[in-house]
């Protein structure tokens, strides 16, 4: 393509890995849920004309999830869908859902709005909670895929038979998300290939970037096995961001692998994403760091530096309290606790 940067290809084809985009998605993290019908419109145009294979959309903690405990989003789900399902031409719809928010009447109203893939969360050791919803998404015709939150508490042998339980399931597509951008490259080789052996299904790896290594642990995924990618325009994402996309794409490019997204195209959308969805790119800050290292949920960053101001404790010291509790998403009703405590014991 005509003032395409150049790219040094390998001379042997790789095998093609599929972008999954959740910018409309883990993006609504970064800005309180609070993206407009206009904002998601006009990202959903420039990632459909990037040819990004799936574009998510949905509250930050998925189908059914807006609620005053974790934020509620300025638009409800179908008005979301409805509207990124019209600009999307060519590329698929995505959403997320995780049992206990959404239901599977969420399911069927997303299936009804045009999602084409649908991807059911669980905890790292609770597979089985996604079995009813998997079922459900095969029913209603759509993708099924399942993914383990929270991967880094538990090893790679556990990840593996979770993800075989939920191919078991229905799953057509399973893997592992980096909630708290916690891992080390040589901690994601080792857990993709374990369920790289262990299903006859894609592979999908998320990475968070709290320790500035999303990208590395993408790379990581692809060579250990993965071939779904999720990846965010301009790392737009919870907490220090997700693995930028239209890096990842230029990184693939150059090392031989086929995305099918348009290069020129594809930093196009994240200029969109940049002066449309975000006061700021996402950046490594203390805080990050703090919620890396103590494989904390990156989503917490908001809530946890309002509830340490409030309290006035250090947020360092409450992001490293909730690690060592071992602290999900679901449970921000505990982050007040945590403080309270803390700021009990300086006393």
């Amino acid at each position: 393509m005509k003032g395409t940067p150049p790219v040094n290809s390998t001379p042997h084809a790789r095998p093609p890995i599929l972008i999954h985009d959740p910018t409309l998605r883990d993006g609504h993290h970064a800005v309180g849920h609070q993206l407009d019908a206009d904002q998601l419109r006009a990202y959903a145009v420039a990632a459909n004309t990037a040819r990004v294979p799936v574009v998510e959309v949905g509250h930050g903690n998925g189908l059914g999830a807006s609620s005053l405990q974790i934020g509620r989003a300025k638009l409800d789900d179908a008005t979301m869908l409805a509207t990124v399902r019209e600009a999307l031409t060519s590329s698929r719809m995505g959403v997320f859902m995780a049992p206990g928010w959404g239901t599977s009447d969420d399911l069927a109203t997303a299936v009804r709005h045009g999602a084409d893939v649908v991807r059911i969360a669980a905890h790292c050791t609770e597979a089985d909670v996604t079995e009813r919803h998997l079922g459900t998404v095969r029913d209603l015709g759509a993708e099924a895929q399942g993914v383990l939150l929270m991967s880094h508490m538990t090893g790679p042998g556990e990840l593996a038979e979770q993800c075989a339980l939920m191919v078991k399931y229905g799953a057509q597509a399973v893997g592992i998300m980096d909630s708290a951008g916690h891992y080390l490259p040589d901690d994601v080789i080792e857990r993709v290939h374990a369920i790289a052996d262990a299903v006859d299904v894609p592979v999908i790896f998320h990475g968070h970037n709290n320790l500035g290594l999303a990208m590395a642990n993408s790379l990581a995924a692809v060579d250990a096995g993965a071939s779904v990618i999720d990846a965010t325009a301009r790392g737009f994402g919870a907490g220090a961001g997700n693995t930028q996309l239209e890096a990842l794409v230029a990184i693939l490019e150059r090392r031989g692998f086929d995305t099918g997204i348009g290069l020129r195209e594809v930093l196009a959308a994240a200029d969109v994403a940049a002066d449309r969805l975000m006061k700021a790119p996402p950046s490594i800050d203390s805080i990050a760091v703090a919620s890396g290292l103590a494989g904390v949920f990156s989503g917490f960053k908001r809530p946890v530096l309002e509830i340490a101001r409030a309290e006035g404790v250090d947020p360092i010291d409450l992001f490293l309290a909730l690690g060592e509790r071992q602290v999900v998403a679901g449970q921000e009703d505990l982050i007040g606790d945590v403080a309270r405590q803390l700021k009990a014991a300086t006393r």
